[in-house]
């Protein structure tokens, strides 16, 4: 019942949605479903919105208010579920940075 978070390049050729792709670039599994049991419980507004049993997908513009929650989240964390966390981390500052990508929160 993991939530896999996939940082994901976009590409799009026009204005037609049929034309986008996506390509995964880094990802960060959540084998002990650290994610799937943090997340929606925790409860700040963005990360309050992954399910374990759906897809949330986030922009580049999103990754601020993503970062807060986050740094928030791990503060009350135990130091194994903030390592978890902070490799989530990594891939939102990658987000923000990298024209053209979006954050996957992919449950199962």
């Amino acid at each position: 019942m993991g939530v896999d978070v996939t940082l994901a390049r976009v590409v799009q050729q026009g204005t037609s949605p049929r034309r986008r792709s996506t390509t995964s670039v880094d990802v960060v599994p959540d084998d002990g479903d650290v994610l799937a049991r943090l997340l929606p419980a925790s409860g700040l507004p963005m990360l309050a919105r992954v399910d374990p049993y759906g897809d949330v997908v986030l922009s580049g513009s999103e990754m601020e208010q993503l970062l807060d929650e986050l740094h928030i989240l791990m503060d009350r964390s135990s130091p194994p579920d903030a390592v978890v966390l902070g490799a989530v981390v990594v891939l939102a500052e990658r987000c923000r940075r990298e024209l053209g990508s979006e954050l996957r929160f992919e449950g199962d």
